[in-house]
């Protein structure tokens, strides 16, 4: 299979992946550019990337480390969001690594480890701590826009897990505008395929027009939203999920308290 067609299949996802490590679509997108330019001058990198996704990702990871270093230092590499920046330097970034591989990207241990070059029961701890230092964010009143019941009583449960509270859940664009007009949470998790066969796409941008929070899309219809065509969410998650996949997620959106509009 050629290199351009692997990287069209794969590229989606290590772009989903560099937005929520980064907490900005603007900043994933530079780095996984970076990636991207840096193969087109390099046969043997071009070869690595389409060996297979631990390849990819550990050589992105490699993109990413330096440049990380060069903006702990002050330099002008793509920065992630500027609300999110003192809350970077808390939470080092190889615990967010972990977390996001092996959960997000649904990585085994082993697997994260290689991209990691680390051991796998490093991983294991760094994952451990990563959830317990973003976790330790206050807790906040979420929004479900989701209208299959068992998926939304599913949700709720893990929200409420969590230390959240659900301040609605609603299954139709008119009752999430609705909803959040009135309630105004601080996190919406948000399907794009609604009971009325309305859209949760425009149900998120109604919402972003009232203020700014951060989304996560749960959807089947992933295809949907990772086209380039237009601004892209910084949250996504493709069911059917893993509720470890969720969680984490929630962390992240939490984490970095802002969301790229629509």
């Amino acid at each position: 299979m050629a290199f351009r067609q692997i990287l069209a299949e794969r590229l989606p996802f290590l772009r989903r992946y560099a937005r929520a490590l980064t907490g900005s679509q603007h900043s994933g997108d530079a780095y996984v550019r970076e990636l991207l330019e840096a193969a087109l001058q390099d046969e043997d990198l071009r070869e690595e990337l389409v060996r297979g996704r631990v390849q990819l990702y550990r050589a992105f990871t490699r993109i990413w480390s330096n440049a990380h270093v060069e903006l702990a230092y002050g330099g002008d590499v793509a920065a992630p969001e500027a609300g999110a920046n003192s809350r970077l330097g808390r939470i080092p970034p190889e615990h967010r690594q972990a977390l996001l591989l092996t959960t997000l990207e649904d990585f085994s241990e082993a697997e994260a480890a290689e991209v990691l070059d680390l051991q796998p029961e490093e991983v294991t701890a760094l994952v451990i701590r990563a959830v317990e230092e973003i976790e330790a964010e206050s807790a906040c009143s979420v929004l479900i826009i989701e209208d299959e019941p068992l998926i939304a009583m599913q949700l709720e449960e893990l929200v409420t897990d969590l230390g959240h509270t659900v301040a609605a859940t609603a299954t139709t664009r008119t009752s999430a505008t609705e909803a959040f007009a009135r309630l105004r949470p601080n996190l919406v998790l948000a399907d794009i395929q609604l009971a009325d066969a309305s859209s949760g796409i425009d149900a998120v941008e109604d919402i972003l027009a009232m203020a700014s929070v951060p989304v996560i899309f749960i959807t089947a219809y992933p295809e949907r939203l990772l086209t380039g065509e237009r601004p892209e969410p910084t949250y996504l998650v493709t069911k059917p999920f893993q509720e470890e996949t969720v969680r984490a997620t929630i962390s992240q959106a939490l984490f970095f308290g802002t969301t790229a509009p629509l």
